[in-house]
């Protein structure tokens, strides 16, 4: 028995090392996902076992609720703790995975690559799935090569937020540095920067490089990558223009380092935070801040806006979470109407309702949830109050923004692509090269990385 206990440890291993060297290139052999049968009348048992999500805040656990009411006699069992996606592949390579996944949809394309994801097509049928309501551009991140490996849920976009004290100091108006015209954000932020004895006490723009990159490439008309995500656009002109600019706002300042240093030190969670103040001029920001700035720092003199394109248009880079279905599920069909649950507008409304009740026993504005959903969005929507000012100039900046959303799709070598993509700027921002050249190298890197893991993908086709 020993021998063999080892020896069987030593084919779980191998499985999974064989799994986890797919995150490369993929394994060529997707999912083709099970002879489950879904019909939202059908009656459910068995246990569902969830990972990656914690039911920590009334939003989620008002939506747990309500989804364990539609699945029944089913038991629910949250796995604790963060998604480990070396703990899930594990899973999966010994065959027992949990029964629903939750992760971030940038994670989706190649985990699907892998084979560690089931197509959802006859889930989304089956269950009745109204994929037509969710945002456009959350559902191109969990889609891969036309198929959706993923049900979206919240979504998180960028505003320009700005002190509206240091902008008026400073002759310095919203516009000036929401992104609409990046010659006057540049000469905003040599106006807002502000030093004492020569170092650095005020950040007049932030830039926020290296995460920012490809909204600023959006909202110049480009994109990082091709809309088959076959092709890498590291290297594209729009790509290497608005590095160059984003770069050149901090060299406006005195340099990256300078910059970093201050944004670090910022205690960006309390009452003293950066714009509370008075030592940041201005940065995009996501959505979820404004909860963080009316809760710790409602006096704060903030001016907020949409990130805007080159043209004036909003715009704003699509994240958040989605709802996958491991290969090898205990349970497809309980997790296939769990899913469903969590992101109906009925859950939705749930939650809506529990945060504004909460906030109303607070006796504070209730801003909103982005959803992912863009039904729910709007009844969400109508269901805020309002703040006063600034806030509500905020809320409308995030619904403008959400209604304005652009992402990438997703692709089966998404970690290597953004490795890439990230160690060029930073090579940039620590001096150790120019952006065309960082940017060509990178293109190089992750070219290669999507051509293999296509080329895998398609031959397992």
């Amino acid at each position: 028995m020993p021998g063999s206990r080892r020896a069987q440890g030593v084919v779980v291993g191998s499985a999974v090392l064989l799994l986890m060297a797919g995150c490369a290139v993929g394994t060529g052999e997707r999912s083709a996902g099970t002879d489950a049968e879904y019909d939202p009348g059908s009656e459910l048992s068995g246990s569902l076992t969830v990972m990656g999500f914690s039911g920590v805040d009334e939003v989620a656990t008002s939506r747990m609720e309500f989804a364990e009411a539609e699945l029944g006699a089913v038991e629910i069992e949250l796995i604790e703790g963060d998604l480990d996606i070396q703990q899930f592949l594990s899973a999966v390579a010994t065959g027992e995975p949990p029964s629903i996944l939750y992760a971030d949809r940038d994670q989706v394309g190649s985990l699907a690559a892998r084979g560690a994801l089931i197509p959802l097509d006859d889930c989304i049928d089956g269950e009745g799935i109204r994929t037509d309501d969710f945002v456009e551009s959350a559902i191109e991140q969990v889609t891969l090569d036309g198929t959706v490996y993923g049900i979206p849920e919240f979504n998180t976009v960028q505003l320009t937020m700005a002190n509206a004290d240091l902008l008026d100091d400073a002759g310095v108006a919203i516009d000036d540095v929401n992104g609409s015209d990046r010659d006057a954000m540049t000469d905003a932020a040599a106006a807002l920067v502000q030093r004492d004895g020569g170092d650095l006490s005020v950040i007049g723009v932030d830039s926020k490089l290296p995460e920012f990159l490809p909204l600023w490439v959006a909202a110049a008309g480009g994109s990082v990558l091709s809309d088959d995500a076959r092709t890498a656009q590291l290297d594209a002109p729009e790509t290497v223009e608005s590095l160059e600019w984003a770069v050149g706002i901090y060299e406006q300042q005195g340099g990256f380092p300078a910059i970093k240093a201050t944004r670090d030190s910022a205690d960006f969670f309390g009452a003293g935070n950066q714009f509370a103040s008075g030592t940041l001029g201005a940065m995009p920001m996501e959505q979820w801040y404004l909860n963080v700035l009316n809760d710790v720092s409602p006096d704060a003199p903030m001016a907020f806006d949409t990130v805007r394109t080159t043209e004036g248009e909003p715009i704003a880079f699509s994240s958040g979470s989605a709802w996958a279905i491991p290969a090898g599920s205990d349970n497809p069909e309980a997790a296939c109407r769990w899913a469903r649950a969590m992101t109906s507008v009925d859950a939705w409304r749930a939650a809506a309702d529990a945060r504004l009740a909460l906030r109303e026993d607070e006796g504070t504005a209730f801003t909103g949830i982005l959803t992912g959903n863009a039904v729910a969005d709007e009844e969400i929507r109508n269901m805020t109050t309002s703040g006063g000012e600034p806030s509500d100039s905020g809320v409308a900046a995030m619904y403008e923004a959400n209604d304005h959303t652009v992402a990438l799709p997703a692709n089966p070598a998404d970690a290597e692509f953004d490795d890439a993509m990230q160690e060029a700027v930073n090579r940039v921002l620590n001096g150790q090269a120019e952006p065309a050249e960082a940017l060509a190298e990178a293109q190089e890197t992750a070219q290669a990385a999507l051509d293999e893991a296509w080329a895998e993908l398609d031959g397992g086709d």
